[in-house]
């Protein structure tokens, strides 16, 4: 049985274990960054910050072990006058000399900053050994956070965006940010992503303001542009699925795409719901469809929790199996989030 929950402090471990396996922005291999996003989220879920500077941590434990295995975030808003968001957008430049009778439309680069910026969903990482499971736990790590979404619309912005993983080297490198960032900032990589975990000034004091001509970078980086990596192929097959599209903007570090969709759009949004418990008749457990997330929420840690599990929808009512009923803690007649899959 595996459950999702707010993360806690006690947590950290566990989370650092799981960082190691993506080490992003979103989810840095650093204890001290961790620390605070547990703090954070802690906040979050407890409604102890505003409605948009709020971003949830959510862990998923093997319950057998109390390992956690897996993460996925929210970012109530991701872009603010502190601390902008910020992006290359793709865009074309067309060109045409009478002289010469010679039409070219070139692609380009320019940087672009958001304020009052959109949701971000993030941090989806799902421990190796667990990945081929037959319960598809890496579906409900990014399932649920639609879920909470749709359950408290309002404490969302009405565009939700995804920042993919792009194709990168053995090493970790971005060639895109060999050829750019580099030459703009003096950092590495690795350098410029550790600073911009606390402060981006230098990205908007040093990259160029003007448009930057694609075809003017290496050959191989060209390629690159708007590519989803390998590891990632998967992340966008769902989320073009559910309503998300390429913005034709790309991240200015590593060249990841950015996929955008309106937040009332995402079908798994529209289908999520909140329900009154019903107990099923013991022996109909196998029978019942459809199968998805039942999520339970309390005023005391952990606010939320969450499982997959089949259930029978009828109406404002759900039918939960008697082990998903005491695995959440749940009793006929409470309230529940249900999203079918």
């Amino acid at each position: 049985m595996f459950t999702i929950r707010e993360v806690f402090p006690e947590d950290l471990e566990g989370l650092t274990a799981v960082a190691e396996h993506l080490n992003t922005v979103n989810l840095p291999n650093d204890r001290t960054v961790l620390e605070k996003l547990i703090e954070h989220s802690k906040k979050s879920f407890a409604g102890a910050l505003d409605v948009f500077k709020r971003e949830y941590l959510l862990v998923l434990v093997d319950d057998t072990t109390q390992k956690i295995i897996g993460t996925s975030m929210i970012h109530a808003q991701h872009g603010t006058r502190r601390a902008p968001h910020i992006f290359f957008d793709v865009m074309q430049d067309e060109r045409y000399s009478e002289t010469l009778d010679r039409h070219f439309i070139h692609k380009v680069l320019r940087i672009g900053y958001n304020y009052n910026g959109p949701t971000e969903i993030g941090g989806l990482v799902l421990h190796p050994s667990y990945r081929r499971n037959p319960v598809a736990l890496g579906k409900w790590l990014s399932y649920v956070r639609f879920l909470y979404i749709g359950l408290h619309r309002a404490s969302f912005r009405d565009e939700v965006l995804s920042e993919l993983l792009p194709p990168l080297e053995t090493d970790g490198t971005s060639l895109l940010w060999e050829a750019l960032g580099r030459h703009f900032t003096g950092m590495s990589y690795q350098e410029a992503d550790r600073v911009s975990q606390s402060n981006k000034e230098f990205i908007r004091a040093l990259f160029p303001a003007d448009s930057i001509y694609i075809s003017l970078l290496p050959y191989s980086v060209q390629g690159l542009i708007g590519k989803v990596g390998p590891e990632t192929k998967g992340v966008e097959k769902m989320l073009r699925r559910i309503g998300f599209e390429y913005a034709d903007r790309i991240d200015p570090f590593d060249g990841g795409p950015h996929f955008i969709a309106k937040t009332d759009d995402i079908t798994l949004v529209k289908a999520s719901r909140a329900a009154r418990v019903v107990a099923l008749p013991d022996g109909t457990d196998d029978a019942v469809v459809p199968t998805g997330l039942v999520s339970v929420e309390r005023d005391r840690a952990p606010h939320f929790a969450a499982t997959g599990s089949t259930f029978r929808l009828e109406g404002g009512d759900v039918g939960l199996p008697a082990a998903t009923m005491k695995q959440l803690g749940l009793q006929p007649g409470d309230s529940v989030g249900v999203l079918p899959f």
